[in-house]
Formats: structure tokens, C-alpha cells, sequence
């Protein structure tokens, strides 16, 4: 009894460690290319990697079939306001009538807040949306850093991390955060494979997404131990 209870103490605080370590490698990870975009250290690459999305001949037409482009208009929009937001009050729902309110209201507030900051730091960074190629879906806020590649990866990162805390299977926690991963790196690809946001911008928006969603997680490890 005493040998399970000291694995699961140290297990609880690598598991802090790492948390912490990926907080700040990714805040790191941030300010390194909000710091180099701002010197214009992306602007080769950034152009580039738009370029070579498209066809060369018609750049308002994005390389692959049509129906690939239909495919990525789906996936970018699972990184959108509106269905963010349905997924956050879908789980935040079934955790309050299963009787877990802190848990519900403190993902809520994760949610809202990283949303506000986003926001904050676009107005604060003022960068312009891409005009090397037009646009294959209407976008009317800043660019830095990607909304959809930090909100994706606030949400679904965030759940995934307070849902594998309820599993003691190593192999359903590696595949729930596996998946999460996976549907917050398309977000962010398709941004760019749209025309819509810069490489970079993207980047930024997984780091601070991740590092956000991090924080979160250790504050409520934090929470659950009082």
C-alpha cells in the first residue's frame, strides 16, 4: 500500500516536471519567432511556403484536386469559433451533470481566457494577413499569432490532458493526446494551405496554444491536490 502510494507521488510530479518543461519550452518557442518575425527572419520562408501551395500558373487555385480543398475547408473549420465552442459546451455539459462543476467551469474559463488572449496578442503584434496569394476562404482579424492553430490547440489539448487524468491506461492516454495532436496540427496546416496565414503565424499559434494549454493543466493538478 505504502510502495503505491509513493509510485503514484512520484509519478504525479514527473508528470508536473514535464508539464512544466513543455510551458516553458514552448512560451520560449513563442517569443523566438514573435522575435524573429518581427525582424523579418520568416519573410523568405513564409512566402515560399505559400508559393509552393499553389499552382503556378493560377495562384488562386491551391495544388491537389478539388475535392482535397473541400477536405481542408472541413478541417480548418474544427479550429473555428463556432465549433470550438460547441465542443467546449458539449463536455463542459456532461461534466456538470456528472456532478464535476469545478471541472466544468474551470475548463470554460481555460477556453475563455486563452481565447482573450489571442486576441491580445494579435492586436499587440498588428501583423497583416498574407497577400502573396488571395485567399481561399474569407478572414477579416490580424495574423499573429494563427487564432485557429492556438484556440485548436487550447481546446483540444486541454481536454485531452484533464480526460487522460481519468484513465490509468498508459496506451489510452498516449492515444487520446496522439489524437488531439493530430486534429491541432491540421488546423494549422490548413490555414496555410488556404492562403490565410503565414507559416510563422501558425508556429506562434501552436507554441502559445500548447504553453497555455500546459499552464492550465498544471493549474488544475494544483487545484485537485487542495
Amino acid at each position: 500500500m505504502q510502495r503505491n502510494r509513493e509510485r503514484r507521488t512520484t509519478s504525479v510530479e514527473l508528470e508536473g516536471l514535464a508539464g512544466l518543461a513543455v510551458l516553458v519550452g514552448t512560451l520560449c518557442l513563442f517569443f523566438a519567432i514573435a522575435a524573429a518575425m518581427h525582424y523579418g527572419g520568416f519573410e523568405t520562408v513564409d512566402r515560399a511556403v505559400l508559393l509552393s501551395l499553389r499552382t503556378p500558373r493560377d495562384l488562386r487555385d491551391p495544388i491537389g484536386p478539388p475535392w482535397f480543398e473541400g477536405l481542408v475547408r472541413d478541417v480548418t473549420a474544427l479550429g473555428g469559433r463556432g465549433v470550438l465552442g460547441l465542443v467546449v459546451i458539449a463536455v463542459t455539459g456532461v461534466l456538470a451533470l456528472n456532478g464535476h462543476s469545478r471541472r466544468a467551469l474551470a475548463i470554460f474559463v481555460y477556453v475563455c481566457a486563452g481565447s482573450l488572449i489571442v486576441e491580445i496578442a494579435k492586436l499587440f503584434f498588428a501583423r497583416s494577413r498574407p497577400d502573396v496569394v488571395p485567399h481561399a476562404v474569407d478572414v477579416a482579424s490580424l495574423s499573429f499569432p494563427s487564432g485557429h492553430a492556438m484556440q485548436a490547440s487550447v481546446v483540444y489539448l486541454t481536454l485531452a490532458a484533464l480526460f487522460a487524468k481519468t484513465q490509468s491506461d498508459r496506451r489510452v492516454k498516449a492515444y487520446v493526446f496522439g489524437l488531439a495532436a493530430i486534429v491541432v496540427l491540421m488546423v494549422g496546416a490548413s490555414r496555410v494551405y488556404l492562403g490565410v496565414h503565414w507559416p510563422s503565424d501558425v508556429l506562434a499559434g501552436w507554441a502559445l496554444g500548447t504553453a497555455w494549454a500546459s499552464g492550465c493543466w498544471l493549474l488544475d493538478q494544483r487545484l485537485d491536490r487542495r
